[in-house]
């Protein structure tokens, strides 16, 4: 059947506007339409006691928890690999600590936080499949499916049409909230003055290096301290700055150990002023990160002994973002709560631990005021308890929210986004959402303080 443009948007119920008409000419307004998968019916991808929505650490650890609870799990990942930022961005090690014991499990199975970026996918999916999660790759989602303020699942698109899935409870785990946005929950992002989100990174590894000599930086006030040739080496990343060898908003050059002895994982390209939201933004920052990476392997060669031979020798296709959107819940966890250590009643997550750490939204570095190593002990987060109020959002039923976007202040943000903490968030709401299929009830009726043994 033939169908033109005008028809679609006529069925829709859109107006003149969505035809250009009074406005920009739309070349083609009536030439023939073939029909995308995503206006075509779409067919049944599956069900299940638990869906979960993303697979970094977060959702990996609630499919886990949940099906170790005896759940019907399915798993939803868009890339082809799981892992998340750690396998698509090669963001590592898996930093941040918790008292959890299904992370405890899942980082004994991997091996560690200092991962392998090339089997790390494999090392996730046998820990799921021996649970018996059903894991979709290339299976990005692209629509929700309510029932008035009650999610009952998502629409995935695939080359072949569209797939519908359905879980008793939803776990948004996608990092930065697509279903918790498609389903309308509030949600606030960067800021609260002017509304800046941290910058991103690309991270790669470096090899070619001499073993002897291989150097580690893992932070701003430990770049302060370690000496090259008579100078510290955040006073060579500064006068590289100011000579413009390296980028302006290079601060600081981060130098991981990684798996092999003559490789370091490097942390220090920023590119500022983007949104993870945006395509035109991540374009602008995937294209600019990559050339900060050459423009720092240069200053390593030429600066840091040992390294005169280093060569870039992998680089993610994806750059790492730290910051989005963060969703209104019953509760927001807040920068005092991590500040003095607070403990809640009814914890999802017990005993998180990671300074907080921003790095600079409108310079170089980190933003100073909030890391540990620039305002010492009275910055310092302590290990704090996250409420599972902040999971559940406040005005959706049917979903959990785990991992970076769920309820808390930029500041408390910066400290539970990493990727330990993640795990640990992913377990609570999986534990959770397994108690709410088995009883029949609302995530949000779930009491989880009798469950807070197994986390």
């Amino acid at each position: 059947m033939k169908i033109t443009r005008r028809e679609i948007i006529k069925q829709l119920g859109l107006g003149s506007a969505a035809l250009g008409i009074g406005g920009a000419v739309v070349f083609g307004a009536d030439a023939p339409v073939i029909p995308t998968a995503s206006s075509l019916p779409a067919k049944h991808g599956g069900s299940a006691d638990v869906l979960v929505c993303g697979g970094g650490p977060a959702g990996i650890a609630a499919a886990y928890a949940a099906a170790k609870r005896g759940a019907k799990v399915i798993l939803l990942e868009r890339f082809g690999r799981l892992g998340g930022m750690a396998v698509q961005a090669m963001v590592g090690p898996l930093m941040g600590r918790c008292q959890s014991k299904i992370k405890s499990e899942i980082l004994n199975k991997i091996g560690g936080p200092r991962i392998d970026y090339m089997k790390l996918d494999l090392q996730y999916f046998d820990l799921l499949t021996e649970v018996g999660v059903e894991v979709w790759l290339h299976a990005p989602i692209v629509g929700v499916i309510m029932d008035g303020n009650r999610l009952r699942g998502v629409r995935v698109y695939t080359k072949s049409g569209d797939l519908e899935f359905f879980g008793k409870t939803v776990i948004d785990a996608t990092g930065d909230g697509d279903v918790a946005f498609m389903a309308n929950v509030p949600f606030e992002c960067g800021r609260e003055e002017d509304g800046l989100v941290q910058p991103m990174s690309i991270m790669y590894t470096i090899s070619g290096i001499d073993p002897a000599k291989r150097f580690h930086c893992g932070s701003e006030g430990e770049a302060r301290h370690r000496q090259v040739n008579g100078k510290s080496w955040a006073q060579w990343v500064t006068e590289g700055q100011e000579s413009g060898e390296l980028p302006p908003t290079v601060g600081v050059i981060r130098l991981y150990y990684g798996v092999q002895p003559n490789r370091n994982v490097v942390n220090a390209t920023q590119v500022n002023g983007v949104s993870g939201l945006c395509p035109r933004d991540m374009t602008k920052a995937e294209i600019d990160g990559r050339k900060q990476a050459y423009a720092i392997l240069d200053f390593v060669r030429k600066h840091l002994p040992g390294y005169e031979n280093a060569y870039i020798d992998a680089m993610p296709a994806v750059i790492g973002v730290r910051e989005t959107r963060r969703f209104e819940g019953c509760a927001r966890l807040e920068k005092e709560d991590c500040v003095v250590g607070r403990k809640f009643e009814d914890a999802a997550v017990f005993g998180a631990s990671f300074c907080l750490d921003i790095h600079n939204p409108a310079g170089s570095g980190q933003a100073v005021g909030h890391n540990q190593h620039l305002q010492g002990e009275a910055e310092r987060d302590r290990p704090y308890d996250i409420p599972y109020r902040c999971l559940l959002p406040k005005t959706v039923d049917g979903l959990l929210l785990a991992g970076r976007c769920i309820s808390a202040s930029h500041v408390a943000h910066s400290s539970l986004r990493v990727q330990q903490i993640g795990m640990g968030i992913g377990a609570g709401a999986g534990t959770a959402a397994a108690e709410a299929a088995a009883k029949g009830i609302l995530a949000r009726e779930v009491d989880i303080r009798p469950l807070q043994q197994y986390l």
